[in-house]
């Protein structure tokens, strides 16, 4: 199966602390959806791995699922990434030629390392362009490159002096008598060597120009240019190029040559990629900026966003398999679009704007209603993907010796094994004999490793589940552990943190417990170490037997009015 992220991906991901049976149904349904034709579903998982789901991947060839810690809408799921840039050596005409083409209001301006700069917009250069009749001279005035002019108007060029220097010149059109031509251009203070002559064929305002010593001399509407003036202007280092244009609209054109660099907004406001968008929309509130360059660390661009990108959709989309409360669900789930669960453990307070596919079975396993999937669709997953689910279901009902077990999970064990030509029985003994977590990891990772949050009569607990090949490692870092889940249960706020420790051979459990002492001194199993260990013989399910033992206990706090006060946010 292909794990190569598509251009959007639906992340099909179980929940926080993942177990094999998470894991192991985020591979198979993507298979599942791959085998139906439904492309663009990746797996994903919201903890670290462990050694007995690295035992399981490698067994059927699997990668370890992509790591999504946070899926809180930000800045980057809504901005425009193909921005579309300009240098600001770029002349008016390019910028305006850019706007048009891509219909966008404001134009990045950026320096050659993809810096920002600053900014231009439609508004800034339709201002350029407005005539300012109090200022007669700013309506002439360009600053630009002849390399530039030339460009921009197509132009044959005749003969050009320092083509690439960039300069402040003034256009005018040789329109009026050659007796009058050149003494307005000096009564404004303007320099012939500052000054281009826009002409057509009129030859005595040609050698008129030419003799003043213009900075360009324009000829016209294509018409050709004798070989005197030609000469004349080289000699005299008048550079000369003819236009295709008329006379007005040249003037226009050389007009829009004009570079970017003072026309540049620097002034321009920014954002950062990782910007969450809740926080966005706080700033967009007292703000009035109509768009946002989004930088790097180095401020270079990223991207464009504007206050109606702020409207779209996020993109982001979930399938949330082996969980259903938002408790146990990756950050900011609850902020993106959950477009199908696949679960069998109890209904938790899940709200999604839109009606949504929702699978939720009491067997023993998510795997279990995945491969059911397969069955019910005419489909047969590869054996490798068999493999996969016969892990999950294994793992999670102990090889069917939980609680949780029901007879459809021994028959799409089964069924599964036929597939992958494995024996379930061996597949058990080499994933539960993969290693110790306690011994594989620091005790506060070990209780952080199958950890769900919960809420019941209002009030947040925590119950980890650990499963291990007898109690000795166990009694070995007890008190660490303990003292680990202690510092758990301040970090979260919780009324009380559990620790179920399962020997898989013996199928009993202890329950080490930090919490209210009012809450311990109701536990009705026998105590082993100091209030805090009790033995649970038989408890092998944490959401079939534990969790209702512990939700009966809260019930009854309640009822006799003596629940503490931490409660739920």
């Amino acid at each position: 199966m292909s794990t190569a992220p598509a251009a959007n991906p639906t992340y099909i991901i179980g929940h926080k602390n993942p177990d094999a049976d998470s894991i192991c149904a985020a591979i198979a349904y993507a298979a599942f959806k791959e085998a139906k034709g439904e492309n663009g579903y990746l797996p994903a998982r919201c903890g670290n791995s462990n050694a007995r789901i690295d035992t399981i991947l490698t067994r059927f060839h699997q990668p370890l699922p992509v790591y999504l810690s946070d899926v809180t809408p930000r800045v980057r799921d809504l901005m425009v990434r193909d921005v579309v840039s300009v240098c600001q050596t770029a002349t008016c005409a390019e910028a305006l030629e850019l706007i048009d083409q891509h219909d966008i209001r404001t134009l990045p301006v950026v320096a050659e390392d993809n810096r920002v700069i600053g900014s231009v917009s439609v508004f800034q250069l339709g201002s350029f362009f407005v005539p300012q009749i109090r200022e007669p001279r700013e309506m002439r005035k360009v600053f630009t490159t002849l390399a530039h002019i030339s460009r921009a108007l197509k132009a044959q060029t005749v003969h050009v002096d320092r083509p690439d220097f960039a300069e402040e010149l003034f256009v005018r059109v040789g329109a009026m008598d050659v007796k009058s031509f050149g003494t307005i251009s000096a009564g404004e203070g303007i320099p012939f060597n500052k000054t281009i002559i826009i002409v057509g064929d009129r030859r005595d305002i040609q050698q008129r120009s030419i003799v003043l010593g213009v900075r360009v001399l324009v000829v016209t509407g294509n018409l050709p240019v004798d070989d005197d003036i030609v000469q004349a202007a080289k000699t005299a280092g008048v550079s000369l190029m003819v236009s295709p244009y008329d006379s007005a609209t040249t003037a226009w054109i050389i007009r829009s040559a004009t570079t970017l660099e003072r026309l540049v907004d620097r002034k321009f406001a920014s954002l950062s990629a990782d910007l969450r968008v809740g926080e966005l929309r706080k700033k967009l509130s007292t703000s009035t900026n109509p768009s946002y360059m989004v930088v790097d660390d180095e401020g270079k661009l990223q991207g464009i966003l504007t206050r109606t990108d702020v409207l779209k959709p996020v993109k982001t989309r979930l399938v949330l398999v082996d969980h259903n409360e938002m408790t146990q669900a990756v950050t900011g789930a609850d902020q993106v679009t959950i477009v199908e669960i696949i679960d069998h453990h109890r209904l938790g307070s899940l709200n999604t704007q839109h009606p949504i596919l929702f699978i939720n079975e009491p067997v023993g396993s998510t795997c279990t209603i995945i491969a059911d999937l397969f069955r019910r669709e005419g489909l047969v997953p590869s054996a490798d993907i068999a493999g996969i689910m016969m892990s999950g279901i294994i793992s999670d009902t102990l090889h069917l010796n939980s609680p949780t077990t029901t007879e459809k999970d021994g028959l799409i064990l089964n069924w599964l094994s036929k597939i992958a030509s494995v024996n379930s029985r061996e597949l058990a003994s080499e994933i539960f004999s993969s290693g110790s977590v306690i011994l594989a990891n620091p005790p506060e990772k070990v209780i952080r490793s199958d950890f769900k949050i919960y809420e019941e009569e209002g009030t947040r607990f925590a119950v980890s589940q650990i499963e291990e090949l007898g109690f000795a490692n166990f009694w070995k870092h007890s008190r660490a552990l303990a003292n680990a889940l202690e510092a758990l249960r301040t970090e979260e706020a919780l009324l009380f943190a559990c620790v179920l420790i399962t020997d898989i051979n013996t199928q009993n459990s202890l329950l080490l417990v930090k919490g209210e002492p009012d809450f311990i001194s109701r536990i009705s199993y026998p105590s082993v170490q100091k209030d805090e260990i009790f033995d649970t013989p038989g408890i092998v399910s944490r959401k079939k037997q534990l969790i209702p033992y512990l939700g009966s206990i809260l019930k009854e706090m309640q009822t006799d009015g003596v629940m503490p006060a931490i409660k739920s946010a």
